[in-house]
């Protein structure tokens, strides 16, 4: 059966259920960074079980600049709504530092789980925050963060909706700081946890022993975290592995080759057959369920 232009089989479970169901399992969960509809929808057709919309490539791709702060709630809230109307996988939407105090954490916990979000990744940061990987960040009080960990539970209407909780202590207190945070967020109420940027493997290997909630880890290539492979990630007992900018990587080479191409040669097919072809793209986009659709209703296909 022909795929269609949204979703029209639902799922037997609610893709916040789903996501709860796969953090459940042995296997650790592992995801790409989405920067859209079209990233979002090429992982999903690979086999991808969950997408991951992080600041660093939703800034890139609607604003053309960095992950410092810049990117507003409502403009990821509608990435979310158009990523999660076109995908069945559950997505998982970074939502900085919720953009405000405790009622801005609440207004942005109802709103990404209106539109469509699977779980949402809070953060530590003082406003404006930075990409993990940035120098120069700052933290709010732990307490104060407690308190922000607080409004998101009471905020959510779905209590499969799922809380992931971001530390960015390591670089600026240290591992133990990062720790102590972090068991205090959970304690909180989130309901997976995040240090961001550890800067070793020994760090690594020991996050998940530390905790008796579930562990997300990113492997953020030139960050500065080691990177080790997602089967090794799982034996450590992480339960989601995310390669968060790595696709905002590979476009940007493709694109300054295929710009470089048109320049130097006047053309750029020699280039473009490498990589995929006009009908591998009509396949990704079903053209042809859709402009099906009237043969289909004309035939009573449900």
């Amino acid at each position: 059966m022909s795929t269609r232009v949204f979703k029209t089989m639902l799922p037997l479970t609610k893709p916040t259920t789903r996501l709860r169901n796969l953090l459940g399992r042995p296997k650790a969960i592992l995801s790409l960074g989405a920067q859209d509809c079209f990233s979002a929808l090429i992982m999903e057709q690979t086999g991808l079980e969950m997408v991951f919309l992080g600041g660093f490539g939703a800034a890139a791709s609607l604003l053309g600049l960095p992950d410092v702060g810049l990117l507003e709630m409502n403009q990821m809230a509608d990435q979310v709504r158009r990523i999660s109307q076109r995908v069945s996988v559950p997505v998982v939407a970074d939502a900085d530092t919720g953009y405000g105090d405790l009622h801005n954490v609440a207004h942005t916990v109802r709103t990404f789980e209106a539109a469509g979000a699977a779980g949402l990744l809070l953060e530590d940061q003082t406003h404006p925050k930075r990409c993990g990987h940035f120098p120069g960040k700052s933290l709010i009080s732990s307490a104060d963060m407690v308190l922000k960990w607080k409004a998101a539970v009471d905020a959510r209407k779905d209590p499969d909706f799922v809380l992931i909780a971001r530390t960015d202590a390591r670089a600026v207190e240290g591992f133990d700081k990062a720790v102590e945070r972090m068991k205090a967020y959970l304690d909180a109420g989130a309901d997976v946890g995040f240090i961001e940027a550890p800067q070793s493997e020994n760090e690594l290997r020991q996050i998940p022993t530390l905790f008796n909630k579930p562990m997300l880890v990113n492997m953020l290539s030139g960050g500065l975290t080691p990177i080790l492979p997602a089967q090794e990630l799982e034996q450590l007992g992480y339960r989601i592995v995310v390669c968060p900018i790595e696709t905002l990587m590979v476009t940007a080479k493709a694109i300054r080759e295929l710009a470089r191409a048109l320049l130097d040669k006047g053309r750029v097919d020699h280039l473009a057959a490498q990589t995929g072809s006009f009908a591998d793209l009509k396949s990704i986009l079903d053209l042809t369920g859709i402009m099906g659709l009237k043969d289909r209703l004309e035939a009573g296909d449900p």
